[in-house]
């Protein structure tokens, strides 16, 4: 049975709208006519400039810096449709915040990723499009169906276009936590793979220990799923220089969180290059350094009109 709208319609708040006018580019479509302000006090203001009854709805924002503001934008969009009668309503974050508290890591922590899809959920979206979720079992937090994402095929093709003879080339984990992701992206490379051991002392802190393989003499590419302060990424890359006598180091990452001091910190390191998707704009500071971003707004494009024409997404990978 089929379940969409009449009609596809994309809007987007504040938080990336150059990635939405992407998508909708790809799409053929114009961006929906919407106004997303804040009155005097700082309270999100919406206005549908359109009507939406019956429609496909698509609300692009990523909840990337400030967050909690690009989180209530959304929240009030999806409101805001669902109060003016669309036929469904998807929550398209192509970097979801939040999702690094996603288990109780010592006594009365929050999960404060559940608590975010709980609050989606509520607000009136029917399914959640998203890329590379922190931890995939995030997916199971909401009670409507969640799309997540791989940005794992465009890195694959953009190092397999840099690299003719992969031979000498090695795919590096900065840390425990991703090795499941890294172990991936090396097999479609036919790359072998190394294991930064690192200790962390306390948030956005850490200690590297030893490295796992062997990378001397190597070109090796760091794979993560975010870099938020890079202190963990420039650490690693630090350490398979000094410690495993790497030729190169180069990197890659789904999410430029890039908080402050990172994108210094990346300028000082052995990095040669790194490279991040545009599911987060680039701040102003990180623009003509050695930090460059590759295009997923087709893959989204093709991502919305599978789930309008209800056919599979899984397939796209």
């Amino acid at each position: 049975m089929i379940t969409h709208g009449k009609d596809v319609k994309v809007f987007a708040a504040n938080a990336n709208r150059p990635f939405a006018e992407g998508v909708c580019r790809a799409l053929g479509i114009p961006l929906g006519d919407c106004t997303v302000t804040t009155f005097a006090d700082g309270e999100v203001s919406v206005t549908m400039n359109e009507t939406v009854r019956g429609s496909d709805v698509f609300i692009i924002q990523p909840t990337c810096k400030p967050v909690n503001n690009n989180l209530m934008e959304l929240l009030v969009m999806i409101d805001a449709c669902r109060r003016a009668s669309a036929g469904r309503i998807t929550a398209v974050m192509p970097y979801f915040g939040y999702a690094r508290q996603d288990r109780k890591a010592k006594g009365r922590d929050p999960i404060s990723a559940k608590l975010v899809a709980n609050m989606i959920t509520c607000a009136g979206a029917h399914r959640v499009l998203t890329m590379d979720l922190h931890a995939a079992q995030i997916q199971g937090f909401f009670d409507i169906p969640v799309d997540n994402l791989l940005g794992n095929p465009v890195f694959v093709q953009y190092y397999r276009n840099l690299f003719a003879d992969t031979s000498e080339v090695m795919v590096v984990s900065p840390d425990v936590g991703s090795v499941a992701r890294a172990r991936a992206f090396a097999a479609k490379l036919h790359m072998n793979m190394a294991i930064v051991d690192k200790r962390r002392q306390k948030a956005n802190q850490c200690e590297v220990m030893n490295i796992i393989g062997e990378v001397e003499g190597k070109t090796c590419i760091l794979f993560d799923d975010m870099v938020d302060t890079a202190g963990s990424l420039c650490n690693a890359a630090q350490a398979i220089i000094e410690v495993g006598g790497a030729k190169r180091v180069l990197a890659c990452a789904t999410h430029g969180v890039l908080s402050h001091p990172a994108v210094e910190r990346i300028q000082e390191s052995p990095i040669e290059e790194l490279v991040f998707l545009n599911t987060i704009p680039l701040p102003e500071e990180a623009k003509g350094t050695k930090i460059r971003q590759l295009d997923v707004t087709p893959l989204f494009a093709e991502a919305i009109r599978r789930t309008y024409d209800e056919v599979s997404i899984s397939s796209l990978f």
